[in-house]
């Protein structure tokens, strides 16, 4: 059956009715993401990053891949993957009535997208295209008080991050309108603090259940937002200390001011948890405040040092 379909191509579940010897390497349930080998230079390039991020328990892992004919004489490109079995972070906060998630399942999840993000950052790429869409809720093998992991997935925008301080510039930006950060819009720059910033706005949307910037904003107004003047998403009134200090610490328009994925890991925010959140007492207080622009705050990530 198929999974999806997206600009790459499609992705289908598969399912080995007699595993032999030969495949015996391989699970009884994949996801195939598939493209006519002419048109599937993007599932090509997501192999090749997906080889260098092998063993991180926060990645959609890479099997395999190979070609097929079909009964038309049509080939065709198979990029094998590890299968979710749960549903995206988006068909989660949509099932939550675009409400939000409660505080225990974002705190997780951020913290999985953290420890993903920050195995991808030192092996030396950047996602590109962070987003709902693309985390991917896999269920847990033991039960603890979240019942999924959320995974990293989709790597065809990714690329090698360029260590030296010259940054070629390049003209077009890639990724989602709503998910890029300033200087991706300005200046085509997408380095590892452009994720940074996605993920700022992954979390306020897991909290709120609605987009980081307002709704109803087309991606013209969007980008404009977002590439022009010093606009940052608002935080709303009722979020505890802890979550405003974490969405600080992404949300900069300065990259400078922006903090690492591995730094984050060490925020009161998802610091507290552990890998299978067993019996952490956390406080709840959500105290009603004014909205206040992120910038507001910078005070909040004074007791980490921003690295990248």
């Amino acid at each position: 059956p198929m999974l999806g379909k997206g600009s790459f191509g499609s992705v289908y579940l598969a399912t080995s009715k007699n595993p032999s010897i030969h495949y015996s390497c391989f699970p009884l349930v994949m996801a195939v993401k598939s493209a006519e080998v002419s048109v599937s230079s993007l599932l090509q390039k997501e192999r090749e990053v997906l080889s260098y991020l092998s063993g991180c328990p926060d990645i959609i892992q890479h099997i395999g891949d190979e070609t097929t004919i079909d009964s038309d004489g049509r080939m065709f490109y198979n990029l094998l993957l590890e299968y979710g079995s749960g549903e995206t972070l988006a068909d989660r906060i949509k099932k939550s009535g675009y409400r939000g998630l409660p505080l225990r399942e974002v705190r997780c999840f951020t913290k999985s997208i953290l420890k993903g993000l920050s195995y991808i950052h030192e092996v030396g790429f950047g996602h590109r295209d962070l987003k709902p869409e693309n985390i991917l809720l896999v269920p847990k093998s033991r039960k603890t008080n979240t019942e999924f992991i959320a995974k990293i997935c989709d790597f065809g925008l990714a690329r090698r991050v360029q260590k030296s301080k010259k940054r070629k510039l390049e003209r077009y930006f890639n990724g989602t309108p709503m998910y890029l950060s300033p200087e991706a819009v300005r200046d085509g720059v997408q380095g590892t603090p452009c994720d940074i910033w996605s993920l700022g706005c992954v979390v306020l949307e897991m909290l709120t259940g609605k987009p980081a910037w307002d709704e109803g904003m087309d991606e013209e107004g969007a980008l404009n937002k977002i590439g022009k003047g010093t606009a940052v998403p608002k935080k709303p009134r009722n979020l505890c200390q802890s979550a405003k200090s974490f969405l600080n610490c992404c949300l900069k328009r300065m990259v400078k001011g922006r903090l690492s994925a591995k730094t984050l890991l060490h925020h009161p925010f998802v610091n507290g948890l552990n890998d299978d959140d067993d019996d952490y007492d956390y406080d709840d207080d959500n105290g009603v405040h004014e909205e206040e622009d992120i910038d507001d705050m910078d005070e909040d990530c004074s007791c980490l040092s921003a690295e990248h």
